[in-house]
């Protein structure tokens, strides 16, 4: 009996502590726990530039679930342009963050840059732009000659330029860049202290909604066809340490990134809720306008999808501009084998 008694006390007891565990979890092992007991990984996020509708995909993966479902408990920061994102994920103090794929080959083509992998598309053509507003007397890319010109030091429009002014026919030497910040560069623009900035095309209703004036954007794609908008990177050392890790991320962010050119309402109020200085409208058109640029005849149905070929064509331009001081191959920028297939 006492031998019965002992057994039952000790089936008692730990009933008891099971569910005194289970009550102190409360929602702290929801939020870091998935349904199979597995904690969730944590992972830093970049943004491209800044928190613009145009980055909004992310939120949406987090809010919506997309990153926990995969394993995830992600942190979302703003980026600061292509360069300070690779900078930022090479030195370990991010894992993921989407950079123009054409500013990532001319880092890494000059030297500036090395130990980064693109592993997605985001968009099938670059969206770099040069954008001013009504008033300013640019309607072409010559009428930007005598002009000033603000972007961060990093952005991909602004290393970009010698190369979109060679080619379009500008004088480079006559025109003059000054430093700005992501958050910054639109009011900037609406203050009159600069006649442009760089900016992706998409950025064109949230400049009017800053500036209160219609805007004219002068994009890149015109004269450089054939170059990729941003890409998502990692370090190389995640790639090849963890490639089952970075195929389940991308597949959840380019899930977010799905519902949110389905949904760019939603999307917009998702970013307003997590970024209280968003303009919900604003942001709602910048999806809107990007969705033109997710997909492309070469990438069919599928979203991510990054092509050798194209890539190459991407170099060559960059090479006969006389913008790389190295030569490279796709194979030094992309990890193919993480990339989603057609």
């Amino acid at each position: 009996m006492r031998r019965l008694t002992r057994t039952v006390a000790a089936a008692a007891l730990a009933t008891a502590l099971t569910l005194v565990s289970a009550c102190s979890g409360g929602s702290d092992t929801t939020d870091s726990a998935k349904g199979d007991g597995k904690a969730l990984e944590k992972v830093t996020y970049l943004t491209s530039f800044g928190n613009f509708g145009r980055d909004s995909y992310a939120w949406v993966a987090k809010d919506k679930g997309f990153f926990k479902e995969a394993g995830f408990d992600v942190d979302i920061k703003p980026g600061q342009g292509t360069g300070v994102v690779i900078q930022t994920i090479v030195g370990g103090q991010a894992d993921f963050g989407p950079i123009d794929l054409t500013g990532g080959l001319l880092q890494l083509g000059n030297g500036q840059a090395k130990d980064f992998v693109a592993v997605a598309a985001i968009q099938q053509r670059t969206m770099a732009a040069i954008v001013s507003v009504e008033g300013k007397n640019i309607a072409s890319p010559k009428d930007l000659e005598g002009k000033k010109l603000a972007d961060t030091p990093s952005s991909v429009v602004r290393n970009l330029f010698p190369t979109y002014a060679r080619l379009a026919g500008v004088d480079v030497n006559k025109v003059t860049w000054v430093n700005g910040e992501a958050q910054t560069l639109m009011g900037t623009l609406a203050s009159g202290q600069v006649d442009g900035i760089g900016q992706f095309v998409v950025g064109q209703p949230t400049v009017e909604a800053v500036t209160k004036k219609k805007s004219v954007v002068l994009p890149y794609s015109n004269v450089m066809q054939d170059l990729y908008g941003n890409a998502l990177i990692t370090s190389s050392k995640i790639a090849k340490e963890k490639p089952e890790m970075v195929k389940k991320f991308t597949a959840a962010l380019l899930k977010g990134l799905e519902y949110a050119l389905a949904n760019p309402q939603e999307a917009a109020e998702i970013l307003k809720k997590n970024v209280d200085t968003t303009n919900p409208a604003a942001a709602a058109a910048e999806l809107q306008l990007m969705a033109g640029y997710v997909r492309s005849s070469n990438s069919g149905t599928a979203i991510g999808t990054l092509d050798s070929d194209r890539v190459a064509k991407s170099i060559a331009i960059l090479q006969g501009a006389g913008a790389l001081k190295q030569n490279i191959t796709p194979d030094q920028i992309i990890d193919f084998n993480l990339v989603p297939k057609a």
